[in-house]
């Protein structure tokens, strides 16, 4: 490759990157006016799709919709429960002792992590089995999960993943600019689930 070639891929490499970004921004921006226009609501809070919601979270990050998960913490219960995607929100919680659960390990260290080997972690993994869309399933492979956090405190956790048959069919490792890109939405979504969650 020469010179120009190189410099040409090397700009298209970061139009492409400040593309997402600015993608990932626009629905930063567009949550944060959600959730102040909810904040400003008196009574009770009006209807939100969070179906929606991660819709376009998953289209700003590559994934598909049912490859991002959002939960929500319960104080009361001590326990993380779906509140996307919709066919698991019975099928049951994870509770917030866990140690087996990256997601109650997100909550309670407050801190976000990638696995991009997530497949030979030890996990639970009744939830990878609900079928969510189509006729199979498919085994989380990669994952990146994140706090999200209001008024100082963790509210829920943030899932993206990829799932696939093996780590290569599921698409490309997760990087740091990813979780960068989800930790933007965590502050918006903090304000929404603080209106959404009846606790």
């Amino acid at each position: 490759m020469g010179f120009a070639s190189l410099y040409s891929f090397l700009d298209a490499s970061l139009i492409t990157k400040k593309t997402a970004m600015s993608t990932t921004l626009s629905l930063v921006s567009e949550l944060e006016r959600i959730a102040d226009a909810l904040s400003e609501h008196s009574g009770p809070a009006p209807e939100v799709s969070l179906p929606l919601v991660a819709e376009k979270i998953a289209k700003s990050l590559g994934v598909r919709t049912d490859e991002v998960a959002i939960l929500g913490v319960s104080r009361r219960w001590r326990h993380l429960h779906f509140l996307v995607p919709e066919a698991l929100k019975n099928v049951g919680f994870i509770p917030l002792s866990s140690n087996s659960a990256l997601a109650a390990r997100t909550a309670r260290d407050n801190r976000a992590d990638i696995a991009n080997n997530f497949i030979v972690a030890r996990h639970a993994t009744v939830f990878e089995s609900v079928r969510i869309t189509g006729d199979t399933t498919e085994a989380i492979q990669k994952i990146m999960s994140a706090p999200i956090c209001a008024d100082g405190k963790v509210v829920g956790v943030i899932q993206v993943s990829r799932k696939g048959s093996d780590p290569d069919t599921a698409g490309p490792d997760f990087l740091s600019d990813d979780l960068a890109k989800v930790q933007a939405l965590c502050k918006p979504l903090g304000k929404l689930l603080l209106r959404l969650i009846p606790e």
